[in-house]
């Protein structure tokens, strides 16, 4: 766990990209995919690799994931796509990408560096030059996207109350950038990308507060098993409906936790509702 000394006697942890800025579409459809496309020679089933790609990033329960297993996973639908496999599109999954995946908690452009500089592996060489690719179509393209209504306000009110943790998989250069564009940076006591873990390991944070005095606000599942590995509370901010669960959590969401209402069956309620909004499986047909 990284170094931070509790100021208040409540944690925030809170995720970044759909969460707090309307960004998803924008880096995923304008920077991520026709990168993908590009550099992975899928120009031949483009069509397909950029439902596969929006279906795992933005519309599944796998939204919000890391970009280096969401690049795989994005593979993976492909392969079992019927109108790819009759193109006779190739599509090739390095196993050293998956071996790196599995080993490596810290899923960024620097530790992927280092394992190319020491073993020189092609497959990593090539998912590094996409990766550098995509932070620079996003340092290029994603500019001039506000917070969601009532972020600013929600933070305003939690600032002498809580101390607010940015908890995101998006790169810390991009996310400092994003945050203290738009003034937000003054509200976070840290902003913790994914050079420092996964967003699991950046909530441990939670161990040094007492139970129920730690919550999590995410618009994606794995924000939600973030703070379930850390026992922390979950405020979802369902995806489509951004300004409403911001609304509800400014209006009613943050005087239940700091008044110790939030367990129970207001949370029940919350997760019921986030769980009706992504699908596991994708609407098209899928060749196993």
């Amino acid at each position: 766990m990284f170094n931070f000394t509790p100021k208040h006697d409540s944690l925030v942890g809170i995720d970044s990209d759909g969460c707090v800025f309307d960004t998803m579409e924008l880096k995923h459809k304008e920077c991520f995919i026709p990168n993908i496309i590009n550099h992975w020679n899928l120009q031949g089933a483009s069509k397909y690799a950029r439902e596969a790609a929006e279906f795992v990033n933005l519309y599944s329960k796998s939204r919000g994931i890391n970009r280096f297993p969401a690049l795989v996973e994005t593979m993976e639908w492909l392969q079992k796509r019927p109108e790819v496999r009759a193109r006779g599109v190739k599509i090739e999954i390095p196993q050293s990408l998956r071996d790196w995946i599995e080993r490596e908690t810290k899923l960024g452009n620097p530790a992927l560096e280092k394992e190319v500089a020491a073993h020189g592996d092609p497959w990593l060489k090539q998912t590094l030059v996409w990766s550098k690719a995509v932070n620079k179509s996003i340092e290029e393209m994603v500019r001039g996207v506000p917070p969601f209504p009532f972020v600013r306000e929600s933070m305003i009110a939690l600032r002498d109350h809580a101390d607010i943790l940015v908890v995101s998989a998006t790169p810390h250069e991009a996310l400092q950038r994003e945050w203290e564009e738009h003034d937000l940076s003054q509200y976070a006591a840290a902003i913790c990308g994914q050079e420092i873990g996964t967003k699991k390991e950046s909530l441990a944070a939670a161990a040094k507060y007492a139970a129920n005095h730690t919550l999590m606000i995410g618009d994606a599942p794995g924000d939600y098993q973030a703070a379930v590995a850390n026992e922390a509370l979950y405020f979802p901010i369902n995806p489509g409906a951004e300004e409403a669960s911001w609304k509800r959590f400014y209006e009613e969401g943050i005087e239940k936790f700091l008044g110790g209402t939030f367990a129970g069956e207001y949370q029940a309620a919350l997760l019921a509702e986030f769980e009706r909004y992504l699908p596991a499986r994708p609407p098209w047909p899928v060749a196993e």
